[in-house]
């Protein structure tokens, strides 16, 4: 490269140098540029959000309007749904509570029914604080079904009634009116719950306001469906699914029942006057102010994994006006099984229209509930308002009903003493004939008998008055409620059973317990069976039954095992006291003196005339001796 290229090289970097010092902007231009620039970023940034917000805004705009066209077609679907009843398709949740001394109801404002029931006096087993709840939530359901006048079928749980008013009288008579709305000026139907001061009747009227605007002009009664499960309230399952039942009455005072034990239901034409859900100790009545009309009822027991023991279901209909020129009337009787409570509801009432409610009780049939209720109730009542022990009280029942029957009992041990000491008598007969010559040995048996002035017979003449009170005692003393959470001894609750040993697995028809109470009325029925044999004559025969009599304790253990420890206790006490009384005749009754009475009136047989039973005993052994001897001679022809 030449000098000449070199120079203008330099030249051209001067050039460049310099022309770009004279270029430069001032301190001033370069802060202006900066400005500018800036404002022009921020107006970019403006611009944008500007842009943004609109948008959000056109978004909700165009939601509104969204919404806005939804709601209405909301609206058109629930007043084409609905009907006249639009405006009690949507409303407030809640329960609006009614109590008294005894019961607090729960009205639930989504549908107008009572969603739950608790008795203030008692409480559920294992629970000391709480009171008893016979159900709530949708543990129990009730609906009417209502036909628009657009012909919709609506059912009364799916709307909303509002409170109307809440009153209360001068006699404490507390009243709700749930009151479920229309679109239609002075269209209303209110459902009116009465609560008096100290009572276990709830009052239900069912009353319309001017209904034929918003119903079917040819509606006449309302079809009502009632669905209840019943919780375990008490410790033995398996003796409280034995009580609970759904019994009914009909117009007429008849009384039927569905089965305890299995799945059972009923379709019934007659008129219903009441429908109970019964428990072991509790029950739910629904009391039909004129009557139920055709009726379908269900009961279903469920397993025992849960916590509920049955499910009762009804499917009915009630007289219903809808000008509202007549109430449609129901009652409920939340409240025990208490037989005089239930009874008084009947005081000072017609006999035709007298409710029974006091059969919901089970007293046994015919002659054992009589018995209840003519001296076993009775005198429990006494005893009780004395402010006795439970304990106590079934010990004096025990020891009144044993002084009843004493004379009876006296003389059947009479008649034994006598059977006793004519036993060498008796094995000498036996001796003499064979087993097959059984009818000369059983006319030697009646001859020796007569003679004595013996009755073989009379010795269960007892029994005849004994057997229908124990009877009446086995069904009184596990349906009494005042058992209910009594203790006694080591029994926290003499209405169930006292386990002082419980195992896993259940053995059947035994359990899965053993109850100390039942225990020792089986010892003491084996000790009584033993002291009852000893005094008893005969030979290989009575050997066989003496071991059937001693087997019979070991079958009660077993039957009873489950039962309330309070009727073993009764048994206990009963089986007790019939041992003292045993050896009290025993001391009493001297067989040489019987010995002596018996042959004082073997002297006098000639002069006496035989016995009925004797004498028709005497001839149906001659017709016999006469039959077999005819017999013979035909086979010998033969």
């Amino acid at each position: 490269m030449d000098k000449k290229t070199w120079i203008g090289f330099l030249l051209i970097a001067v050039i460049i140098v310099g022309f770009s010092l004279i270029t430069r902007p001032s301190k001033e231009e370069i802060a202006e540029r900066k400005r500018v620039q800036d404002s022009i970023a921020l107006v970019k940034a403006q611009e944008i959000e500007t842009q943004l917000i609109s948008d959000q805004i056109a978004q909700q705009i165009k939601a509104e309007q969204e919404n806005a066209q939804s709601s209405a077609q909301i609206a058109e679907q629930v007043a084409a749904l609905y009907g006249p009843f639009a405006p009690a398709a949507e409303g407030e949740e809640g329960l609006v509570v009614l109590e008294n001394e005894k019961v607090r109801i729960s009205i639930a404002r989504r549908g107008g029914r009572i969603a739950k029931a608790e008795l203030k006096e008692y409480k559920a087993y294992g629970d000391s604080v709480n009171a008893l709840c016979l159900f709530q939530g949708e543990e129990s359901k009730l609906n009417f079904t209502l036909v628009t006048n657009n012909n919709r079928v609506l059912s009364t749980d799916n709307l909303y009634f509002t409170v109307a008013s809440q009153t209360t009288d001068a006699e404490g008579k507390t009243t709700l009116v749930m009151r479920l709305n229309t679109n239609i000026e002075d269209c209303y139907m209110d459902i009116a719950y009465s609560l008096p001061a100290d009572d276990y009747m709830v009052g239900m009227s069912i009353q319309a306001h001017n209904m034929q605007w918003a119903l079917a002009q040819n509606m006449s009664s309302l079809e009502m469906h009632w669905e209840q499960l019943i919780p375990q309230q008490e410790k033995g399952r398996k003796f409280e699914e034995k009580y609970a039942q759904l019994q009914y009455m009909f117009v007429g005072n008849d009384i039927e029942k569905l089965s305890e034990t299995k799945a059972d239901r009923a379709k019934e034409s007659a008129r219903i006057k009441w429908i109970a859900y019964k428990d072991q100790f509790f029950s739910t009545v629904m009391i039909a102010g004129d009557a139920f009309e055709s009726t379908q009822l269900e009961s279903t027991p469920l397993n025992a994994a849960s916590r509920h023991i049955k499910e009762y279901k009804t499917a009915t209909s009630l007289p219903f006006d809808i000008t509202g020129k007549k109430s449609t009337d129901v009652k409920y009787y939340f409240g025990p099984n208490h037989y005089n409570t239930l009874k008084a509801y009947d005081k000072d009432v017609a006999k035709d229209e007298k409710l029974h409610l006091n059969e919901l009780v089970p007293l046994g049939w015919k002659l054992v509930s009589w018995i209840n209720k003519a001296l076993v109730i009775p005198m429990f009542d006494l005893f009780m308002s004395w402010g006795l022990h439970i304990g106590i009280v079934i010990l004096l029942m025990t020891l009144v009903i044993k002084l009843i029957i004493l004379p009876f009992v006296f003389a059947s041990y009479k008649s034994s003493a006598k059977m006793r000491v004519l036993k060498p008598q008796l094995d000498e007969i036996n001796a003499k004939y064979p087993p097959e010559k059984m009818q000369e040995r059983q006319q030697a048996t009646m001859a020796l008998y007569q003679k004595a002035g013996v009755n073989p017979m009379s010795g269960c003449l007892p029994m005849l008055f004994q057997f229908p009170v124990l009877m009446a005692m086995f069904w009184f003393l596990p349906t009494a409620i005042e058992l209910r959470g009594q203790s006694l001894f080591w029994a926290d609750d003499l209405s169930t059973y006292d386990a002082i040993i419980t195992w896993n697995n259940s053995i059947p028809v035994f359990g899965n317990h053993l109850s100390l109470f039942c225990l020792i009325m089986t010892v003491v029925n084996i000790i009584y069976t033993h002291i009852t044999m000893q005094s008893q004559a005969g030979g290989q025969e009575m050997k066989i039954m003496k071991w059937m009599m001693y087997l019979m304790p070991l079958m009660f253990l077993f039957f009873f095992n489950d039962y309330a420890a309070g009727l073993s206790y009764y048994y206990f006490i009963s089986l007790l006291m019939t041992i003292i009384q045993t050896m009290i005749f025993r001391l009493a009754i001297n067989d040489k003196k019987v010995l002596a009475e018996m042959e004082a009136k073997a002297k006098k047989k000639g002069t006496q005339k035989k016995s009925g039973f004797m004498a028709r005993l005497e001839a149906m052994q001659r017709e016999q001796q006469r039959m077999a001897r005819e017999n013979a001679k035909a086979q010998m022809r033969r």
